[in-house]
């Protein structure tokens, strides 16, 4: 038994609908869990949704009649409008209205999971009606049914035990009827059957644990790139596909940001070494990139980039050492609101951290602290790690841009840095040409 998962680019309109089916065709008599995320972009519209719902601006409602209305003029190019999938993908909609009749719910990260879970069931029903109407026996699975979780809202901790058990017995018997076995990514259930989400582009994340739970022989990601770069194609030129990856160096990569894989991916599949796949569905037979058990290959610089970062420059209100004890609360409380460190740098009466800028959490976070500290916050920055760096890929990355602070780890580098607006960029160039 196999595990795939198509993320939102393969399925983002009718043409790529048929052609995940034109994949699956290859398998058709092969068991199968295929793991589906919302069609392209639907996630980002129904965060919309959740935001205006929250605000009580009036446009909840219109933004997601419009989602609504793409997922409808979608499906007519695939189905007879008498079809049975539109009211099934209607009752699903119809879910989600229920939330919106209601008032904000106080806990905006709950709200957020009982809407946005939309996505995924809505894809995951058009997807499977499609393969059944061409011919592909398909069983649709809702993971919710499988994957227990607990109520940490937008980033649902996986109970495994009873999500193992879950599996074997609701998709085992399901696999034995022949046919392929098709979910969602990205949600969970509560054990009050309350939606939860696994983290912002988290399919991968599902189909990780489908694959542990059901000792998959392997797990496909499929993707619009060739494969696992070394950088990402959309910042850099001349990116290197790399062949083979050891669980080690992905965890790393996805660890520091590299956003081909869910962070959480790699983990389950390490602990039973199955190999992960990470192949085009543009091009479905070229090799890819497998992920395996730890090699002693060399790797070219690798570089990863993560843009809104914010740098918190904490302090204390009586001028005191910044001490252990300090330390301890300010982690705690970023732990309590999910705020990511990404790095840290500490002197006598201050301490810096770089984290991941979500400014509800972080106002959240500053607010919080007050009493005792004052922040000063400097947005609008990137985080770029460099592993396996060489001194010309640091001098390349570093062209045009102001470094706050870097250091320097075995063979990983990490700076944290801001552009260099034109005016200065041409100050800077005229500088070094009279040096």
């Amino acid at each position: 038994m196999k595990v795939f998962k198509f993320g939102g680019a393969s399925v983002k309109d009718a043409a790529g609908v048929q052609n995940v089916a034109s994949i699956l065709q290859r398998f058709k008599n092969e068991p199968l869990v295929i793991v589906v995320s919302a069609m392209g972009k639907t996630t980002n519209a129904l965060e919309e949704v959740v935001a205006a719902h929250a605000k009580q601006n009036g446009q909840a409602q219109a933004l997601y009649d419009a989602l609504k209305e793409r997922h409808y003029a979608l499906m007519r190019e695939l189905f007879d409008e008498t079809d049975e999938v539109f009211a099934a993908v209607n009752d699903v909609f119809v879910e989600g209205e229920w939330v919106l009749d209601d008032k904000p719910a106080d806990n905006y990260d709950y709200m957020y999971d009982q809407i946005v879970c939309v996505g995924e069931l809505v894809s995951t029903k058009i997807v499977a009606a499609y393969l059944n109407k061409i011919g592909l026996k398909t069983h649709w699975l809702d993971a919710r049914d499988v994957i227990a979780t607990d109520n940490t809202w937008r980033e649902g901790w996986v109970i495994w035990d009873k999500t193992k058990a879950n599996a074997q017995k609701v998709v085992t018997p399901l696999l034995e009827q022949g046919g392929f076995v098709l979910t969602q990514g990205f949600i969970g259930s509560t054990s009050e059957n309350f939606t939860t989400t696994l983290g912002r582009e988290g399919s991968d994340y599902t189909a990780a644990i489908f694959s542990f739970c059901l000792d998959a022989e392997s797990m496909s990601i499929w993707k619009d790139v060739p494969g696992v770069l070394n950088a990402d194609p959309r910042i850099f030129d001349n990116t290197i596909k790399l062949d083979r990856l050891s669980y080690k160096e992905a965890i790393e990569m996805t660890y520091y940001g590299a956003q081909v894989i869910h962070p959480k991916t790699i983990k389950p599949l390490q602990n039973k070494n199955i190999p992960l796949y990470v192949k085009s569905f543009l091009n479905p037979d070229a090799p890819g990139t497998e992920i395996s058990s730890d090699t002693d290959d060399t790797y070219p610089p690798i570089v990863v980039v993560e843009k809104n970062q914010a740098l918190l420059h904490i302090s204390t209100l009586d001028y005191s050492f910044v001490a252990e004890h300090h330390m301890a609360r300010l982690f705690a409380k970023a732990a309590d609101l999910r705020i990511f460190v990404n790095m840290m740098q500490n002197g006598a009466i201050s301490f810096t951290i770089c984290v991941t800028n979500v400014p509800d959490r972080v106002e959240r976070f500053i607010k919080d602290i007050s009493d005792e500290f004052k922040v000063k916050v400097e947005e609008g920055l990137e985080l770029i790690t460099i592993r396996h760096y060489t001194q010309e890929t640091i001098d390349n990355l570093k062209k045009g841009k102001i470094v706050l602070f870097e250091e320097r780890i075995r063979n990983t580098m990490h700076m944290v840095v801001k552009n260099v607006p034109p005016i200065e960029r041409k100050a800077v160039e005229v500088a070094g040409s009279k040096a």
